[in-house]
């Protein structure tokens, strides 16, 4: 049975299968959650592993890696939101970034995940509320998922670090998961 819950933490703290990395296209060291994942991983380890990778990546897109010193994960999925300076109406890629996110779990066989409000931060351009189109679009994600993949079930944490980003995302992640 999968379930899916709002919480007022940080995505990195989360004992899960896989946290997720607010991450950049070319999967190198941010700032925000980025840094924080990075730091808490090894800078060295996870850098090498990101490199494997053919960067740029396009918004929304996800790939794993392993999570390397995080004593509370076992990998890290990278998952690219869009800048929603850049791109002002990028909603269906902040959507893609959930998704995928999801479908990089299942398809490594692991069912736990702490998200971050992905693209709600510096990424969030001129949105009027990135925080509560994240969460919109992280439960969007994960309806279509479960509906997509009922027989895989699935632990998600949403994960609001600042208590003005846990109220602003509330009430919609409230409206849409029941």
């Amino acid at each position: 049975m999968s379930k899916i819950v709002l919480i007022h933490a940080s995505c990195a703290d989360q004992t899960v299968d896989a946290v997720v990395n607010a991450a950049n296209s070319g999967l190198w060291a941010g700032g925000g959650i980025c840094g924080v994942i990075f730091k808490k991983a090894g800078t060295a380890a996870l850098t090498a592993a990101c490199a494997k990778y053919q960067t740029p990546l396009k918004d929304g897109s996800a790939v794993i890696t392993p999570a390397f010193n995080m004593t509370n994960a076992k990998y890290i999925i990278h998952a690219v939101g869009p800048d929603f300076g850049r791109t002002p109406t990028a909603f269906k890629e902040l959507f893609d970034a959930y998704y995928n996110s999801l479908c990089v779990l299942k398809d490594n066989g692991l069912h736990s995940i702490s998200f971050p409000l992905i693209s709600s931060g510096i990424f969030g351009g001129n949105l009027p509320n990135p925080v509560a189109e994240s969460a919109k679009q992280c439960c969007r994600a994960y309806n279509k998922f479960v509906a997509d993949f009922p027989e895989y079930p699935v632990d998600v944490k949403l994960c609001a670090f600042s208590a003005s980003s846990m109220q602003e995302a509330k009430p919609i992640f409230d409206s849409m998961i029941r």
